[in-house]
């Protein structure tokens, strides 16, 4: 070494003369997830889940005359002419207005998903009339769901000829 780079050491030295090393105390914590973040997760895989249900490709048999209703095999009729009535009321309400048909189906999906999860029994899907696209497929896909008990054309206070009310079987666990 030169006789300055000793100098500049020698400088250095003395002025970090009893300067003591610091311990490392500051404390990385990992992110938490947050428990919505995971649920809203949960919540829209299940939706996807759910969509596997609605085919366009399957078309169920159902009565043309009447108001649009449905009931699967083991299901009593007594329990559509409740739907027809309003006996039941729904709790939570779908509506589709504006939607794709690909918008539907995800959105009935997380509908249906959140229902049996938190055990709701009757619900109210609206789908409008206007072009009749969902009118005629919200029926077929609701009919396609093994959650789905029944559903009428609803009462006209939950939305008449443009909603379905929506009965669904909550599986016990």
């Amino acid at each position: 070494m030169s006789n300055t780079e000793d100098d500049d050491f020698a400088l250095f030295q003395e002025a970090v003369q009893g300067v003591k090393k610091l311990d490392q105390d500051t404390i990385i914590q990992k992110p938490k997830r947050e428990t919505k973040q995971k649920q809203q997760q949960r919540f829209s895989r299940e939706a996807r889940d759910n969509e596997f249900f609605f085919s366009d490709e399957f078309v169920p048999h159902l009565n043309e005359e009447g108001p649009t209703r449905y009931a699967r095999d083991d299901v009593s009729k007594y329990e559509v002419k409740r739907l027809r009535r309003g006996v039941y009321v729904p709790d939570v309400f779908l509506d589709m207005h504006g939607m794709t048909q690909n918008e539907a189906k995800r959105e009935l999906g997380a509908m249906i998903a959140h229902c049996v999860k938190e055990k709701i029994h009757c619900a109210s899907v609206m789908h409008g009339i206007g072009k009749h696209i969902l009118k005629q497929k919200v029926p077929l896909w609701l009919a396609q769901h093994p959650d789905v008990m029944a559903y009428h054309q609803a009462p006209l206070e939950f939305g008449g000829d443009g909603a379905l009310l929506v009965l669904l079987s909550i599986p016990e666990k």
